[in-house]
């Protein structure tokens, strides 16, 4: 019975850390949704059990999420990720805010320094999907696209280690622009080309500037 349960346990390891190596090179991303428990079967050659509870384990970690219906979906690329996630969907909207400050400053600065042609073409795309939006008061549209514009801003640091932070916490700081947009701020609050040009212009104290502002104006209006 003892080396039965052994090998079940070397089992169910060896699936938990085929998984987590899925997370860790990319291949699932965070909010991705992962094969089904009879397709991860089939696919590791192991019974089903062995696989809900390799799936459980990381689910505990914080690295993915069961929704019950929908399926199973990577929630964080650490478990740090995930435990920063978690607190973070504890938190209020001025706290989500203040986190989101510290990262999106640095971000900005970064990227001013070592944005490349290509980041700059994912932020002017971000932009202007992001302007359409808003024009045509399209808020789920504006919420996603202004989530596109800030990941791409974090991308252009070519910092993995900030760009993986950022992707841990992605569904909170998505929550956070969604409670943001519900504050009604003005079109002029709201504007973020002048973050993009300090960003083109290399710009980096003025990068730093144009994020603070946008941040500091949600955070006012998040007191009110």
């Amino acid at each position: 019975m003892p080396l039965a349960s052994t090998r079940r346990t070397g089992l169910v390891d060896q699936v938990i850390s085929q998984l987590r190596a899925q997370i860790d090179s990319g291949e699932w991303g965070v909010g991705d949704r992962i094969p089904t428990e009879s397709e991860l079967s089939d696919q590791l050659e192991v019974g089903r059990n062995t696989v809900r509870e390799a799936v459980r384990a990381l689910a505990h970690a914080g690295l993915l999420e069961i929704r019950q219906g929908a399926g199973t979906f990577v929630r964080a690329s650490s478990e740090l990720g995930g435990a920063l996630r978690r607190r973070l969907e504890r938190s209020r909207i001025r706290e989500n805010l203040e986190v989101r400050r510290a990262l999106e400053m640095e971000a900005a600065r970064l990227a001013a320094l070592r944005r490349t042609d290509e980041d700059l073409a994912d932020i002017d795309r971000a932009l202007a999907l992001r302007d359409s939006a808003w024009r045509e008061r399209d808020m789920s549209s504006f919420v996603e696209a202004d989530f596109t514009f800030h990941r791409a801003v974090v991308n252009a640091t070519h910092n993995p280690l900030l760009i993986e932070l950022y992707d841990d916490i992605a569904s909170v700081v998505y929550d956070s622009i969604a409670q943001s947009a519900l504050l009604q701020a003005s079109p002029e609050d709201l504007d973020h080309a002048r973050l993009g040009e300090a960003i083109r212009e290399g710009d980096q104290a003025r990068a730093l500037r144009e994020a603070a502002c946008y941040l500091d104006e949600l955070l006012a209006r998040a007191d009110d």
